[in-house]
């Protein structure tokens, strides 16, 4: 018995399944001159190290946001900071836009696109250590 025009399809759709498959598991064979010459031209590179403190990886988190200004702020007693601290920092930097509390809580990178020295700056150095990490 002759098969059917389905039989056929089914057929023929297999085959070219098969072939595909086939042909995306085929690795490329290469000489040991073209693998020297791959390996030369794209060799790695190197990593950038891992920041080696807390502090520096909070910074380098609030540095890849890409702010325009970013301040430290610290207790001047050395204390971590408190809900009441961290309330002021809020009332009197509103244009903050990332607040990273690092150093088991005794410090607080603030990342914002406005300059603090314009605005409420003033107020925070009276309670606060202040530093200015921008561009550093």
């Amino acid at each position: 018995m002759w098969p059917t025009m389905k039989e056929k399809v089914i057929t023929a759709l297999s085959l070219v399944l098969l072939l595909n498959l086939s042909a995306c598991n085929k690795t490329p064979t290469t000489t040991a001159t073209e693998n020297s010459n791959t390996v030369a031209a794209s060799s790695p590179r190197k990593p950038e190290p891992t920041p080696a403190t807390a502090f520096e990886r909070d910074m380098q988190y609030v540095r890849n946001s890409q702010f325009g200004h970013v301040w430290v702020f610290a207790r001047k007693d050395g204390k971590p900071l408190d809900k009441d601290d961290a309330a002021y920092l809020r009332t009197n930097a509103p244009q903050v836009i990332d607040w990273v509390t690092t150093d088991e809580g005794k410090r607080v990178i603030a990342g914002t696109n406005f300059d603090l020295e314009l605005g409420g700056l003033s107020l925070l150095k009276k309670r606060f250590v202040v530093e200015d990490w921008t561009g550093k």
